[in-house]
């Protein structure tokens, strides 16, 4: 069993002292400190598996600490700490998202004991040491995956799918999958998109990673649903957008395994497809002709949201999950509800993704969001395991005893 060490930075040390306190009665070995210095030495030597990060330090803030730990790649479970309003705690909680690193749950000072302890107790089997060395379940370090070793993993078939279910909001019947790729490197261990999608973008290889994963998903799919009314979802990278012929060649393998275009719905940001707006508007306009769907993913993250719906031809708006995992606050349902009013005014079905709770779920019912996506419903599963939930769930459903 991995040793559990959580390396806390406050300059508050009584409260420093009152999380170790906690902590060590649930299993962890602490170190608290409220110097950045001694904090990054420990860092770098301690190998703490969990930080705690209070935001506001008069050294150096969190936000700072935040991007130096992203420097260094850290993948320790962090929770960070303040006594700010809960506005500038979600802005850390985004910042800290687009910097990769591994936030378990915020923690609103002054805290009660027990949500200390529900965020220490969040599952930490799969992490990694600061450094980048490994602890069980390791992801890799992504300055350290190089070209060749993406390439000989495409040829030799170690990136494999998972894929995701989604809903129907308002009687939660089950409406597709969203296929996503992993990487089991056989010495760095499970590697994530975000840290490889990157590097297949730089050295060319997205064309042939994008081709693997639309074969083996169209493949799934076509063999277990058919006959059904679902959809699968692929993401697409801003450089797919420069084959024109893709459509071509995704047509095809749908005429091969006999698989409607309808079924398949093609996620990818605004922000890509700003790249080469020519180039967008006629690949996505070929899509469409041949029948698939185009999903807008992201959706409010960039700047051009509203161009791009005008412009492109989008058949799905996908709600960013930033704005439903914080749904708590007024500001994200205001921006949710709009979204989907917006959807709704210019005929496109809305998704939302990232749903954790009930409370998210209810309230993308009460709007009229139309389906749904998140760890309520169910994690990224393999291609069986998938298949087998979708059984029992419906099954379930069936028989009116189906409940999230």
């Amino acid at each position: 069993m991995t040793e559990k060490k959580l390396l806390i930075l406050d300059d508050d040390l009584m409260v420093g002292k009152t999380i170790r306190f906690i902590a060590e009665g649930a299993g962890f070995k602490c170190f608290a400190t409220d110097d950045p210095d001694e904090f990054f030495s420990q860092l770098e030597h301690w190998q703490p598996t969990h930080i705690a990060l209070d935001l506001i330090m008069p050294q150096m803030d969190g936000v700072e600490v935040m991007v130096e730990l992203s420097r260094r790649g850290c993948r320790a479970h962090i929770i960070i700490s303040s006594g700010v309003g809960s506005r500038v705690l979600d802005a850390a909680r985004r910042s800290a998202a687009e910097h990769n690193l591994n936030i378990v749950g915020i923690l609103s000072k002054p805290f009660k004991p027990s949500a200390l302890q529900a965020l220490l107790s969040i599952d930490s089997t799969t992490f990694q040491t600061s450094s980048g060395r490994a602890g069980k379940g390791v992801f890799a370090e992504p300055s350290k995956i190089f070209a060749d070793e993406l390439t000989k993993a495409i040829e030799q078939r170690e990136l494999f799918l998972v894929y995701q279910p989604k809903i129907d909001c308002r009687n939660a019947d089950p409406v597709g999958f969203e296929a996503l790729v992993r990487w089991q490197h056989p010495q760095r261990g499970l590697i994530m998109p975000n840290d490889f999608i990157p590097l297949a973008e730089r050295t060319g290889l997205i064309d042939q990673l994008t081709a693997l994963v639309v074969r083996d998903a169209v493949s799934w799919f076509s063999c277990y649903f058919q006959k059904s009314n679902l959809q699968l979802s692929v993401n697409l990278s801003a450089r797919n957008l420069k084959d024109l012929q893709f459509a071509d060649h995704v047509a095809d393998l749908c005429k091969q395994v006999g698989m409607s275009p309808a079924s398949l719905v093609f996620e990818l940001t605004e922000t890509s497809t700003m790249e080469d707006p020519v180039a967008s508007l006629d690949l996505l306009t070929r899509l469409r002709l041949k029948g698939f769907l185009l999903s807008i993913d992201d959706f409010g993250t960039g700047f051009s949201s509203m161009l791009q719906l005008v412009r492109l031809p989008f058949s799905e708006i996908k709600i960013d999950k930033s704005f439903v995992m914080t749904i708590c606050s007024d500001e994200s349902k205001t921006v949710i509800k709009s979204i989907t009013e917006l959807g709704q005014c210019l005929g496109l079905r809305t998704s939302a993704e990232g749903v954790e709770d009930a409370e998210a779920l209810e309230f993308l019912q009460s709007i009229g969001c139309d389906l749904a996506q998140g760890y309520l419903i169910a994690r990224p599963m393999t291609g069986a395991v998938a298949l087998d939930w979708y059984r029992d769930y419906t099954s379930k459903f069936t028989s009116g005893s189906a409940a999230l």
